[in-house]
């Protein structure tokens, strides 16, 4: 439970006016990281298991501010070659939504877990840096969780997340390329309509 609460948290970034103050990466990331906590302390809603608000919450702040066609290259690895840009279209809308849908109802499980962010160093011109942070809870060890972010001409953007020194991304490469090798990339691309299918379906 606690992974899927990390990546919630994670999905669960929201942007606020506050980052035209302080656009560095680690200033994101701690500014989202505590609007995203206010708003759920405040959501009897999403604290009482409302995954329909938690998933409106992830499709309403989160979307725009992360770059999914690289999460699903890396996801894919040297696979993602072999897609044509239809198919390239195709699997990170797919992959999108196979991460909001499965992760979404792990905002509910937020119990006032604190956060420790740790100084990010990099140089003036970074355009690719990792933020770390950890997750304290009570009567447990602190969780490494660290961000991996690009600089965009529209800003840094999360591309990956790595809990405990692994990456939740990669973490699907195996079952893709799997997949791929079974089926070819159309293959992938109907495993995971669908998984998502399923998914909708269950909360349903």
């Amino acid at each position: 439970m606690i992974k899927k609460w990390l990546l919630a948290l994670w999905l669960g970034l929201v942007v606020s006016g506050a980052f035209a103050q302080d656009d560095s990466p680690d200033a994101l990331i701690r500014q989202v990281t505590e609007e995203v906590l206010s708003i759920v302390r405040q959501d009897k809603d999403i604290q009482n298991g409302n995954t329909r608000k938690a998933i409106e919450l992830v499709e309403a702040k989160v979307l725009p501010h992360f770059n999914f066609q690289r999460m699903t290259a890396l996801a894919m690895g040297r696979d993602w070659n072999k897609a044509n840009p239809e198919q390239k279209t195709r699997l990170s809308e797919e992959f999108k939504t196979l991460l909001v849908r499965t992760y979404s109802n792990a905002l509910t499980g937020y119990r006032d877990q604190k956060i420790r962010y740790k100084p990010t160093r990099m140089q003036g011109d970074t355009t690719d840096v990792v933020v770390k942070t950890e997750i304290h809870q009570s009567g447990g060890k602190p969780i490494q969780l660290d961000y991996s972010l690009e600089k965009q001409a529209e800003g840094w953007k999360v591309y990956d997340v790595i809990v405990a020194g692994v990456s939740l991304v990669t973490n699907y490469r195996d079952t893709f390329n799997q997949e791929v090798r079974a089926n070819g990339v159309d293959g992938l691309i109907q495993m995971l309509v669908d998984k998502n299918r399923r998914l909708e379906a269950g909360k349903k």
